[in-house]
């Protein structure tokens, strides 16, 4: 009986070993031509995510969970871990719960991304264990303007912060400990740092250190330019920055606190680490008190750059409305010195479309967030309703993941997405230009999408050679250059899908399904391969 307990087990071990790939090497990121690649496994990988809601994280949610990510299709679940489940009391540490999400992820064969809700959550301390919460002296709030109380942590309190030090520090000991398969491929340090309702904090502590120099970390020529100040610009913070002094300010003692804990973390076990931001208005500039201040907005990324060098990106949470802003988020963060991840959108059809700019971009991933049904107790169909406009393309997207990851990496990728006024849109190819009409398209009848749904992305292969895949648009080419205005057609148009890394055609188009403009894609993805010759 002992002697088959033990067969099993390394049968099981084994499968689990080749879902997962061998013990090594670690996860990590690599940049190429300000280009950036997650390594899993020894190769680029793509997260195709989703987020659980704050609450369902824990083991009594977690059926619900799996059953909405595998009606989704995804490779990568993002889901927190708590600072006050985790370390209940003082210095003593429980790692069930994560041991739990260890243990189903890889049975699920899901990667995992843990979000540590430490001391910051949207802003403010509420995952704080109960005894810290109780002891506000020791662990102290900032302070508004004229005393006014604010419902966020100071990043001044060495208190708090060597008890986050001390925390992440074990968990990253933990997983170290725990996960030789590396099931984890990324840790989020804290949660939408910053303030709300104040830009910074005016406790005697702080206005000290604001009324001090600005760190010379700020003052190198690089940063300053990047903060549109002038070249050899020092003293106070006022000085330097003028009306932004308050927000940089902030942002750089919060950057300072979450790099300090990200190093400790890193130092006990070296995974990729990033921190996400609650977003303002890309596209007015807006001052502080319209948003959480101090956490890594654009205007900000610098000071989060120079203050937290630990973390190796930080993230935009998307939950902005129009294709203009979210478009231009995305290009915001997508820097030669921060790899473009996703980690958070809302969960609604009209921004499934931006999982093809992000893969455009040569980003890491993509994740809405509230996968599950938080409890409700949703039926199955309601759950499924909730995930297909994500679940069609993971679906499709899936078998080739590691293909799109590596064409991403390499800037093969082009994309469109349907805007606001579903307006015709093109692709440069070199040699060829392509065409985009968004529509529920059929035969010779284009009809408008009630809503900006519309995406197209091509893969370029060579000259002639590629690869299309999108939904609710339709496709076609025109020559360019020496070529522009003669005659041309397809050599072939083949659907079909990749499997083990290889495409395999299903049928090849002609007649109505490639003349009247072009190819068309409907309401869920289609793979097609295209080749094009000028006659």
């Amino acid at each position: 009986m002992l002697r088959k307990t033990t067969i099993c087990i390394a049968i099981a071990l084994l499968a689990i070993i080749k879902t997962f790939g061998q013990a090594n090497p670690l996860p990590r990121l690599i940049e190429k031509n300000g280009r950036y690649a997650l390594l899993v496994d020894g190769k680029p990988f793509f997260m195709l995510g989703a987020q659980v809601h704050n609450s369902s994280g824990w083991p009594g949610m977690l059926p619900a969970v799996w059953r909405a990510a595998e009606q989704m299709h995804l490779n990568t679940i993002e889901i927190p871990i708590y600072w006050e489940q985790i370390e209940s009391q003082p210095g003593k540490f429980d790692f069930s719960v994560v041991d739990k999400l260890l243990a189903e992820s890889r049975r699920h064969k899901m990667r995992l991304v843990l979000l540590w809700f430490g001391t910051w959550k949207n802003g403010s301390n509420h995952y704080m264990p109960e005894w810290m919460k109780r002891d506000a002296g020791k662990y102290p709030n900032i302070t508004g303007k004229n005393d006014k109380h604010i419902d966020s942590p100071s990043p001044y309190s060495k208190a708090t912060l060597d008890a986050d030090v001390g925390a992440f520090t074990e968990v990253m000991k933990h997983l170290k400990a725990a996960d030789a398969l590396h099931t984890v491929i990324m840790v989020q340090v804290e949660n939408e740092s910053g303030a709300w309702d104040s830009m910074r904090d005016y406790s005697p502590v702080a206005q000290k250190l604001f009324e001090g120099n600005v760190p010379p970390e700020l003052l190198k020529p690089a940063v300053l330019k990047a903060l549109n100040v002038s070249e050899g610009a020092q003293g106070s913070w006022q000085k330097v920055f003028g009306d932004r002094a308050d927000e940089y300010f902030h942002a750089w003692s919060v950057a300072r606190f979450i790099g300090q804990v990200a190093a400790a973390g890193k130092a006990q076990y070296a995974l990729p680490l990033y921190t996400n931001a609650a977003l303002r208005d890309p596209l007015t500039n807006p001052m502080a008190n319209t948003y959480e201040s101090g956490g890594p907005t654009d205007n900000v990324i610098p000071i989060w750059k120079a203050a937290a060098p630990a973390l190796d990106l930080v993230a935009p949470d998307i939950y902005l409305q129009g294709s203009e802003r979210v478009l231009k988020v995305l290009e915001l963060y997508n820097r030669p010195d921060n790899a473009l991840f996703v980690p958070e959108a809302a969960f609604t059809p009209e921004n499934a479309k931006y999982l093809y700019e992000v893969l455009a971009g040569g980003g890491i991933g993509f994740s809405p967030f509230g996968l599950d049904d938080n409890g409700r107790g949703d039926s199955p169909e309601k759950v499924a309703e909730h995930v297909a406009p994500y679940g069609h393309d993971y679906a499709v997207a899936g078998p080739l993941m590691r293909e799109l990851a590596q064409w991403a990496f390499d800037g093969r990728i082009k994309a469109v997405v349907e805007r606001e006024d579903h307006a015709d849109q093109t692709i440069d190819l070199g040699a060829w230009q392509a065409v985009i009409s968004f529509g529920n398209s059929r035969a010779n009848v284009t009809e408008t999408n009630k809503q900006p749904i519309g995406k197209l992305m091509i893969v370029k292969f060579g000259e002639n050679n590629f690869i299309a895949m999108g939904t609710q648009s339709h496709v076609t080419f025109k020559p360019t250059g020496s070529n522009t205005g003669k005659a041309w057609q397809y050599i072939k148009v083949e659907e079909g899908s990749y499997q083990s890394g290889a495409f395999k055609p299903v049928r090849i188009l002609n007649g109505d399904e490639t003349d009247w403009g072009g190819p068309r894609f409907g309401e869920k993805p289609t793979v097609l391969r295209i080749e094009l010759v000028v006659r």
